[in-house]
């Protein structure tokens, strides 16, 4: 069982899947990011028996959304910069678990990508809801169709029984 942290959240991963940090990956850090100047990354990547899940994370609960850049955007670039890194670390990564990950999570025949976004349950002026899901949703499901079709917005108590992890926080 796998337990990650972004933020104030915490992802316990069931033990039939495999989880990963990539943002935290030696290959992301030292070689792919340094090679091309800048490229962003998704925060988790979980391998299940069938399926890829590229995971983004964004908790708006205690602080704004303060990026210029649309949400929908931001992500699109974090999943062609996480895949084209994926690609390479399957080579080229010098740490062999990074490596055999990249090779488990391209071999999977369903790659799925999920917003994990939390945003308050009671919206105020002082912390108002950064996103309205519904466009953000629409605005994924165009950009992103080329990757996943179905991308998916989901908070703690949203997640669906497909997804092999909990989150709390």
């Amino acid at each position: 069982m796998s337990v990650l942290m972004e933020g104030r959240l915490t992802f316990t991963f069931q033990p039939s899947a495999e989880a990963s940090q990539y943002d935290d990956w030696a290959f992301y850090r030292n070689q792919f990011n340094s090679a091309f100047g800048s490229t962003k990354a998704v925060d988790f990547i979980c391998v299940d028996n069938d399926r890829t899940w590229l995971i983004e994370v964004k908790d708006y609960r205690a602080n704004r959304r303060t990026k210029t850049i649309d949400l929908g955007e931001e992500l699109a670039f974090k999943v062609r910069d996480t895949l084209a890194g994926l690609a390479a670390a399957k080579v080229n990564a010098n740490d062999q678990s990074e490596r055999s990950f990249a090779r488990k999570a391209l071999k999977r025949n369903r790659l799925s990508i999920v917003l994990h976004l939390e945003q308050p349950d009671k919206p105020s002026k002082l912390f108002p809801q950064a996103v309205d899901k519904s466009k953000l949703l629409m605005k994924l499901k165009q950009t992103l169709k080329a990757v996943d079709p179905h991308p998916r917005i989901v908070d703690q108590n949203s997640l669906r029984p497909e997804m092999q992890w909990q989150v709390t926080g």
